[in-house]
């Protein structure tokens, strides 16, 4: 019989059986035809691949991240992941979406058209994610009729605004599960499900439809999802001891499976991908078995993606050789029977210039700001939220306290002198200003806030890249420092910036909506070392600097973030004043 190829003398990992199986594998067509012990008497190959008793696995299938949260096009994103080992992923694109909205999205799938991997999507649910923030763009009703009817579409992206689908029936979000229950009533939704969402409120938000949860986890409320049947996704910053033990000593392998979300493009160059997180899963006592198991067939299984995620016949062709299974050492990848990574022959990426619409390279719509932006005016003017003079004094504020090991925030009380009306903040030791400024020419909206904590001690950094509005947040210790951070920011077109003592110590221009770049991920990812390196020597502490910062105005994840419309608590979901009392 004749094949397109045959590989030969492999241990076999075969999902259904959850072990490995030496056999050889068929392939013809794209797909796998046979896998067994017949070799080459049975069949006819234009190529025949020696196993030399590797391990052959089902290609890695990663169902949820944000290609922009690498700060890098579909097409170098694709190039990225094919060499770890990963041939499917489902985006969503809600940060290109909140920046050019319906327009965005479809920019971001077309852009992944003649990628190597299978790039699917995701549709934004939650595009502005709530009604606290100015976006350039939103995703309706209607947006999502539209985008239900490309094949490349498999899901409704994570559902955020949990406290509104709770306590508002009329609310958008509620409105969209409603639309989506009612007539997509087998597409899935995936969910942002907070860990305090427990017992009857936990029910409650399944009950409206969402069934899964990607955020941070506890043994307690991750047990309470399992035991409702909620599918868990489980990022690097879930993988730690107490919850690892349940993963792998619990009979659960069907209601999990691990996710990248979101991989900065230096640690993408480093560490690798979601290969980076078997490896790990490994490491912590994980038997292989599973590790694969739970990066193959179960997300494809969640997804429906059933013509992949296994190696059996008419099944998609999409696997990976390993020289060493504990390791997990690639040597080549395969899609669709045909080879798209060799570690022996490596490709180097080139630059692809205009990938989007030319209007993608000027959404930065804010002219230069002077160091008198970054004075913070309190009372009638320069605080909506409190009526009434403020005295000369010591006054009690809000700040945002920024703690390492997570992206949420705590809300602290701090004194903090006022003189004429004017924050003293450049006064406050151990504080520090962050600022917003509304960056679509929608409405010019800019609110302030302080913070503290594993932040940065001095100097300032600016940037566009903040979930999920991507308005051009500013955080520093001196207005002269931020103004110049938030200055080379605008120059760029949106980007990062980090400043001390007057001059540049990184920048890192993000030309495409503010958000991403078009350089190759080896670049680029070499620019985002620098960026963190010089956000560190500001004194940042944080496992992911560039992460947290880009969360300050996040107004979803707790506890207090700020927004164009000024500081937000999170889980009254409501404006607060900076002042708490004058």
């Amino acid at each position: 019989m004749q094949i397109d190829l045959l590989v030969i003398n492999v241990h076999v990992f075969n999902v259904y059986m959850k072990r490995f199986i030496t056999g050889n594998v068929a392939v013809l067509d794209g797909r796998f035809l046979y896998v067994g012990a017949r070799g080459e008497e049975a069949f006819e190959a234009k190529e025949v691949l020696a196993g030399n008793g590797r391990h052959l696995i089902p290609a890695l299938i990663d169902i949820h991240l944000h290609i922009e949260s690498s700060m890098i096009t579909p097409a170098t994103f694709s190039h990225g992941i094919i060499q770890n080992g990963v041939t499917t992923v489902v985006s969503e694109p809600h940060e290109m979406a909140n920046v050019f909205g319906l327009e965005g999205v479809q920019e971001m799938i077309r852009a992944s058209e003649g990628c190597a991997a299978d790039i699917l999507y995701a549709i934004p649910s939650s595009v502005p994610a709530t009604p606290l923030e100015t976006t350039g763009g939103s995703i309706e009703i209607a947006d999502i009729d539209k985008l239900l009817q490309d094949e490349r579409v498999v899901c409704l992206g994570e559902i955020m605004n949990s406290v509104d689908v709770l306590r508002d029936p009329d609310c958008k979000t509620n409105q969209i599960l409603n639309h989506i229950r009612t007539n997509y009533p087998h597409l899935v939704i995936e969910g942002h499900t907070p860990k305090k969402l427990v017992d009857l409120e936990l029910a409650r938000f399944m009950f409206a439809g969402v069934d899964s949860d990607h955020t941070e986890q506890e043994v307690d409320s991750m047990l309470d999802r399992m035991r409702n049947g909620m599918f868990v996704e489980i990022q690097e910053k879930a993988m730690r001891p107490d919850i690892m033990r349940i993963l792998i000593e619990e009979d659960v392998a069907d209601l999990f499976c691990f996710i990248t979300d979101d991989v900065m493009a230096d640690s993408f160059v480093k560490d690798g991908h979601l290969n980076h997180l078997v490896r790990k899963a490994i490491a912590m006592g994980m038997s292989p078995e599973r590790a694969i198991y739970c990066t193959t067939y179960t997300p494809a299984q969640r997804m429906r993606l059933h013509d992949r995620g296994a190696v059996a016949p008419n099944k998609l062709a999409d696997f990976v050789l390993l020289s060493d299974l504990n390791t997990f050492q690639i040597d080549v990848v395969y899609k669709r029977g045909r080879c798209v990574y060799d570690a022996k022959h490596v490709v180097k990426q080139e630059r692809i210039e205009g990938q989007f619409p030319s209007h993608f390279y000027q959404s930065v719509k804010l002219s230069p700001l002077q160091e008198d932006d970054f004075s913070v005016a309190v009372g009638v003017a320069g605080d909506q939220a409190r009526a009434g003079d403020v005295e000369n004094g010591i006054h009690k504020c809000r700040v945002m306290e920024v703690s390492n090991g997570t992206t949420t925030t705590k809300e602290l009380h701090c004194d903090v002198e006022v003189q004429d009306g004017v924050l003293q903040w450049e006064r406050s030791e151990g504080l520090g200003l962050v600022a917003t400024f509304e960056r679509y020419g929608r409405n010019g909206n800019r609110a302030y806030g302080l913070i503290t904590g594993s932040t940065i001690k001095r100097g300032a950094i600016a940037t566009t890249y903040s979930h999920d509005n991507h308005n051009l947040l500013v955080v520093g210790h001196n207005a002269a420092d931020m103004a110049l951070a938030a200055n080379t920011v605008i120059a760029d077109q949106g980007g990062f910036c980090v400043v001390a003592d007057g001059h540049v110590l990184a920048h890192v221009p993000l030309p495409v909506g503010g958000i991403l770049s078009e350089e190759p991920l080896d670049t680029f990812g070499l620019a985002v070392k620098r960026l963190r390196e010089a956000m560190e020597s500001l004194g940042y502490e944080h496992y992911n600097p560039i992460m947290s910062i880009s969360t300050h105005s996040l107004p979803v994840s707790p506890a207090l973030k700020l927004t164009d419309l000024g500081l937000i608590d999170v889980h009254a979901g409501t404006i607060v004043p900076l002042l708490v009392e004058s």
